[in-house]
C-alpha cells in the first residue's frame, strides 16, 4: 500500500497528526518515513520516544501537516493557488486587514468574503461525503454488512454450493479458457462473484503470509483490474490482512474457532518473527536527473521510505523547488534513486544515529558537489 493509499485510509484524527501508529512503528502520511517503536531516539541533547519522534520528524521535514497539505497539486487538495495561499495566510492568525494587505487584492471586505467561499466549501464537502457514505450503503452489488466487516463467510452463507453444477457453470461463464486461466471478468451479480472470488482463493497457500506486492503479482496474473479483485477478496473475507496492508494470509472458512484462533496465534508469531529479520537500514542516497545529469544528495534513517520522496515529487510538495520543478517539466522517467552509502549500525547505545547521518551525507556532498549545473544544491556562503 503505498503512502497516498495509507492518507486516504487513515480517520480524520489521524490525518491532522500526520502519522498513523502501526503494531511495530509509526508511518509518517506524508512521506512514508518510519519510525520503529521501542527505540529512544537523540534529538538535539534531548531524547525522544518513537511517537515524539515522529512529530518531531513532520516538523523538520515538512514544517508541519497543515503545510504539506496545503502545497499539494490542486488535483488532490481541490483547492486553487490563490485558495491555499489564503488558507496559509489565515492559518498563521492574520487578520482580514493583513491578508488584503500581503495579497493585494480587493479589500477587508474582499477577504472577508473569500472567508466565507472557503466556509461553504468546507459544507460542501460534507455534505458529498455524507452522500458517498450513503451511495455506498445502498450499493445492492456490493458486498454484505458482515463481509464489509471483514468476518469471513461461512460456507452456508454462499448461495451456490462448492462442487454443484451451478457452481460449475459460474466458473465456466467467467473461465471460459478453464479456471487455471485469467478471469475473463469480475461479475456483477453477488452470488456469482462470490463463486469466482472463492476459487481465486485458491491461488493462496493456507499457511502462508504474502506481501501486498505477492498478492498483486498473484492477482495480476488473474485479472486486469487486480485492485477491484484484491479488494472482493478482502471484503467477502476471503483474505485478511494488517491494517496497514504490510502482510496479507488466506483465511481458512471451513476450519472451526478453535482451529482458527490457533491458526491466528501462529500467524502474529510469524509476523513478529519477519518484522524482526526485516530491519530498517539509514544511510545517504540521491536523485539524479537522466536528462541533465543534475543531482540532489539526501540521507534517511530508513532508506526504505525513499518512495515517499517519489511520493512528494509526485503530488508537487518536494522542498526543493527546482527539482520539482524539473521534475513537472520531464517526468517521473527522467529520474532515478540510487543508494549511495548505507550507515554502518553500531552497537554502541550511546551513539547519535542522527548525527553520524548528517556526517555522512556532507561527506557526499562534499565528494559530488552537486551545485550549479552538477545539481540542486546551493553553495552555503561563507
Amino acid at each position: 500500500m503505498n503512502v497516498m493509499e495509507q492518507f486516504w485510509n487513515a480517520s480524520l484524527q489521524e490525518a491532522k497528526q500526520g502519522f498513523v501508529e502501526r503494531t511495530h512503528d509509526y508511518l509518517c502520511l506524508l512521506c512514508g518515513e518510519q519510525v520503529e517503536k521501542g527505540i529512544i531516539y537523540p534529538v538535539d541533547g534531548a531524547l525522544f520516544e518513537a511517537s515524539r519522534y515522529m512529530r518531531h520528524h513532520i516538523e523538520q521535514e515538512h514544517e508541519s501537516v497543515f503545510a504539506h497539505l496545503s502545497g499539494l497539486d490542486k488535483r488532490l487538495s481541490g483547492l486553487s493557488d490563490h485558495q491555499a495561499s489564503l488558507l496559509r495566510l489565515f492559518f498563521a492568525g492574520k487578520s482580514d486587514a493583513e491578508v488584503q494587505a500581503e495579497l493585494g487584492i480587493g479589500s477587508a471586505s474582499t477577504i472577508r468574503n473569500h472567508r466565507f467561499a472557503l466556509k461553504e466549501k468546507e459544507r460542501q464537502a460534507k455534505v458529498f461525503l455524507t452522500l458517498m457514505e450513503l451511495l455506498r450503503e445502498a450499493d445492492q452489488d456490493g458486498p454484505p454488512a458482515a463481509a464489509k466487516k471483514g468476518k469471513p463467510q461461512k460456507q452456508e452463507e454462499v448461495q451456490v454450493e462448492s462442487g454443484s453444477a451451478e457452481y460449475e457453470a459460474i466458473l465456466q461463464k467467467y473461465f471460459p479458457q478453464g479456471r487455471s486461466h485469467a478471469l475473463d471478468r469480475i461479475p456483477r451479480k453477488h452470488k456469482h462473484r462470490l463463486v469466482v472470488c472463492r476459487e481465486v482463493a485458491k491461488h493462496f497457500a493456507p499457511d502462508k503470509i504474502y506481501s501486498e506486492q505477492e498478492v498483486n503479482d498473484i492477482l495480476q496474473a488473474v485479472c486486469a483490474d487486480y485492485v477491484t479483485l484484491r479488494r472482493y477478496l478482502i471484503d467477502y473475507g476471503f483474505l485478511t490482512r494488517e491494517a496497514d496492508g504490510s502482510a496479507y494470509w488466506r483465511t481458512d472458512q471451513d476450519s472451526g474457532e478453535e482451529a482458527q484462533e490457533e491458526k491466528s496465534a501462529n500467524r502474529k508469531q510469524a509476523l513478529k518473527q519477519m518484522y524482526k529479520e526485516v530491519k530498517s537500514e539509514a544511510g545517504v542516497y540521491q536523485i539524479r536527473n537522466k536528462v541533465n545529469g543534475k543531482i540532489l544528495v539526501a540521507s534517511s534513517a530508513n532508506l526504505k521510505t525513499i518512495n515517499g520522496k517519489k511520493f512528494m515529487l509526485q503530488h508537487g510538495s518536494h522542498p526543493n523547488r527546482e527539482l520539482q520543478k524539473e521534475w513537472n517539466e520531464l517526468g517521473a522517467d527522467a529520474f532515478e534513486f540510487e543508494v549511495l552509502e548505507v550507515l554502518k549500525q553500531q552497537d554502541d547505545p550511546n551513539v547519535d544515529v542522527k548525527d553520524a547521518l548528517e556526517k555522512l551525507e556532507e561527506k557526499w556532498v562534499e565528494k559530488l558537489a552537486p551545485y550549479n549545473e552538477r545539481g540542486y544544491h546551493q553553495e552555503k556562503r561563507m
